[in-house]
């Protein structure tokens, strides 16, 4: 008879520990991924991005409405082999990376990495705009900008272009009718 493991309490969210310089991050983001220097510096400024000493991860990291980080999402900065990402154990989905604007249009993606290579193919304005990273396709973290920023009345779904992607931009799409608010699907000519 296999015995069931029993439930272990969840481990408390904390922080990775920061690494003393950003090197690594910045040339992953920059070069690899052609992502605009001052785009990442204007994360990097705001602490919510920064690279980890264990393992050199990027750290993409969500707040509350307090400024309180919330939610950890680690992205591997190696270019070769398979790619590392994970929440931070205790992470709160509902608080995912984030950055809020000041008019009323938010733009919704799965990855913080898609989020920054928006803002970089279109800088026009962006530090305007609110932006939510859901690391993955779930609707909270768009639910609780919604709560956050009772201003937003545009979302723009900038999912991957594949099943999951046009799948999850449908209930999205849904949800947020049902609530008032427009929402219009902005598909990658590629996959994300």
């Amino acid at each position: 008879v296999k015995k069931e493991p029993e439930p272990r309490e969840p481990k408390p969210f904390a922080l990775p520990e920061a690494y003393l310089n950003m090197r690594r991050l910045y040339a992953y983001l920059t070069t690899h991924r052609r992502i605009d220097r001052d785009v990442v510096t204007e994360f990097v400024r705001e602490k919510l991005l920064y690279e980890d000493t264990l393992h050199h991860n990027c750290v993409f990291v969500g707040v509350d409405e307090n400024g309180e980080a919330r939610h950890a999402h680690l992205r591997s900065t190696n270019s070769q082999g398979k790619v590392f990402r994970i929440n931070v154990e205790g992470s709160e989905a509902k608080h995912s990376f984030h950055k809020d604007g000041t008019d009323c249009s938010l733009y919704v993606f799965e990855a913080p990495i898609d989020l920054l290579s928006h803002i970089t193919l279109y800088p026009a304005g962006w530090l305007e705009h609110s932006y939510v990273a859901c690391c993955g396709t779930s609707s909270i973290p768009v639910l609780e900008m919604l709560r956050q920023l009772p201003q937003l009345r545009q979302v723009y779904l900038c999912l991957d272009n594949d099943a999951a992607g046009h799948a999850a931009s449908e209930r999205m799409a849904k949800l947020l009718e049902e609530r008032g608010i427009s929402a219009e699907r902005l598909v990658p000519q590629q996959k994300d």
